[in-house]
This record gives C-alpha cells, sequence and structure tokens, in this order.
C-alpha cells in the first residue's frame, strides 16, 4: 500500500508540475473528475489506466515508475551548480528553455545551436540533476513548482551585472508593458505589510507561470518582472540635509 501512495503523490506532483488540474487530466482520458479524483484518493488503478495518465504526463509507464523511486524534486540548485550554469551562457539558455518547458525541436527553431550542442547540453543538464534526459531527448524536469534560483547566488549576481541594464533599457511603452516608481515614508509596520504584499504577488506571478506552460509555445511570451525595495533618499536630496555632530 505504501508503494501505491508513493506513485499517487508522484503522479499529483507532476500534475502540480505541468499545471493540470484533475478535471484537465480528467477531460484527457475522457473520464469524469469525479472518477480521477476517486482512482487517485484510493490508488485503485488498472495498469492500463496508469499507462494512459503516465502518457499525459508526457511520461512512459516505466518513466512513472523510476520517478516515484527518485529524490523529491530540489527547490533549488547549489552554488556551485549555479556557477556552472553562469560559465557557460549556451549551457545557462538550454537551461532556462528546459525549465520552461521548451522541447528541443524549440529550442533549435529559436536559437542558432546546432542539434548535436543541445543534445551535448541536455546531458550536462541531467549531471547537474536539474532534469532527466530521456530517450527521443525528452526531457523531464527535477525542480519543484517553488523552484529558485538562490538569493544573491551566481544567477542573481549574473543577472544584476548583465541583465538588469538590459532590462531597464527601454521606454516601457510598449504594449503591454508597463514601468511603475512610487515613493514615500512608512511605518516599519507598513513596510512589513508591503513585504507581504510582494511576497504574494511573487507568488501570483509563479502561479500564472505555472498555468501558463500547458498553452502552446507560441502563445506564450517572456515576461520580466522586477521587484525591489530599500530605504532610500535621492542623492541630490541628500547632499542638501543638514549636517548632523555625531
Amino acid at each position: 500500500m505504501e508503494d501505491i501512495n508513493r506513485l499517487v503523490q508522484t503522479i499529483k506532483r507532476h500534475l502540480k508540475a505541468k499545471g493540470m488540474t484533475y478535471r484537465m487530466l480528467a477531460e484527457q482520458l475522457q473520464l469524469s473528475e469525479v472518477s480521477i479524483k476517486r482512482s487517485l484518493s484510493t490508488g485503485q488503478m488498472t495498469l492500463a489506466r496508469l499507462a494512459d495518465i503516465a502518457h499525459c504526463l508526457d511520461m512512459t509507464l516505466a518513466e512513472l515508475a523510476l520517478a516515484t523511486l527518485d529524490a523529491p524534486p530540489i527547490d533549488q540548485l547549489t552554488e556551485a551548480q549555479e556557477q556552472q550554469l553562469v560559465d557557460d551562457p549556451q549551457l545557462l539558455l538550454v537551461a532556462v528553455c528546459v525549465l520552461n518547458h521548451w522541447t528541443l525541436k524549440d529550442i533549435l527553431a529559436y536559437y542558432q545551436l546546432t542539434e548535436a550542442t543541445c543534445i551535448r547540453l541536455l546531458a550536462q543538464l541531467d549531471q547537474l540533476r536539474l532534469i532527466d534526459w530521456l530517450p527521443d531527448n525528452r526531457v523531464r524536469l527535477k525542480v519543484s513548482r517553488q523552484f529558485a534560483w538562490r538569493q544573491d547566488g551566481p544567477i542573481f549576481r549574473f543577472f544584476r551585472q548583465q541583465g538588469e541594464r538590459d532590462f531597464l533599457t527601454s521606454d516601457f511603452h510598449a504594449e503591454p508593458d508597463e514601468y511603475a516608481f512610487v515613493h514615500g515614508m512608512l511605518t516599519s509596520d507598513a513596510r512589513r505589510q508591503f513585504s507581504r504584499k510582494l511576497q504574494q504577488l511573487r507568488e501570483d506571478f509563479a502561479s500564472l507561470h505555472q498555468q501558463s506552460l500547458t498553452a502552446p509555445l507560441s502563445e506564450r511570451h517572456g515576461v520580466g518582472v522586477l521587484l525591489a525595495t530599500r530605504g532610500w533618499e535621492l542623492r541630490a536630496f541628500g547632499h542638501m540635509r543638514k549636517k548632523t555632530n555625531s
């Protein structure tokens, strides 16, 4: 019974990773949502039903079984793993693509990479334990829904050094770009409340990202969101402050 429970939890985990609801799975299997919920709650499923569910998850039945034996999905890479991505721009590119559910065909169609190069890079990502590199060059992510780059880690610093300036070099006038800057004076309690709202916004964005992953690549578009808050006064104003004796 424990093995069946682990298999059911693996199915649920992969449904979440793909942004699939029970209803969406039921529609693909041409079953009722109630039937799917009952099967996953009791664990009573035939091999044929399990194979059909695995197919909906872009896996074979054997791959689903192996996933059940795997370690739980990771929330973060190590410092060394992130550094390995930063040290190789092509590897970082392919990593970002697969994290966004691009196929090998998608990558080859969009970027100037050869198939041999992509295959080599996928093999490296497999060694980093970021993905499982499957037959026919398919990819299964080994990251959780809460996966995030390390705070102040190599990827974060890479963005600060190279991506942030590039991101802000825009007039933000194109539809649907948005840019807003606000400034005010908050109490400590008000600032904590605002920080919680920012955290909720990050979680909402991550949820929408997961939901969008089920759509065809042609219907998805890269969106960058920069959230930042700090104690701050315009430097020109600071120069006009009265000097205080310390």
